[in-house]
């Protein structure tokens, strides 16, 4: 049984910074590309990050360059978002998600992510 588990959400103050980490077991790890999304009340899941199967390639959605940083060590079966310069309007339930890797390249569009896991709240102040 595939598990995607999230944690290091909470409560931080405007210009703060979380590390999130996302877990996976029941799968093998090295062959999934490793998404991370967000979804705020009333919004459609949004894109952050993607790191490759490898961790040779990432890519980023514009709102978050130059403000986190994405990496994975696949000895630990897990994947890390390092998330700084929080503003309120990163208040939201962040999710990580794995796509199948080989002979596919790391997407941005969650229809093409195989297994989710339940999110991790992150919740900025003014």
């Amino acid at each position: 049984q595939v598990q995607v588990v999230e944690s290091g959400g909470g409560a931080v103050q405007a210009g703060g910074s979380l590390r999130l980490s996302c877990a996976a077991s029941g799968l093998t790890f090295r062959d999934y590309h490793m998404g991370w999304f967000r979804q705020a009340p009333g919004k459609e899941r949004e894109f952050l990050a993607v790191i490759s199967r490898t961790g040779g390639t990432t890519d980023y959605a514009d709102s978050m360059k130059g403000r986190s940083s994405v990496s994975r060590d696949n000895a630990k079966n897990t994947v890390f978002l390092q998330l700084s310069g929080l503003k309120p309007e990163d208040t939201a339930l962040y999710y990580c998600a794995a796509q199948i890797g080989p002979f596919r390249p790391p997407s941005r569009d969650p229809k093409r992510y195989n297994y989710w896991g339940q999110g991790t709240q992150v919740t900025v102040s003014s």
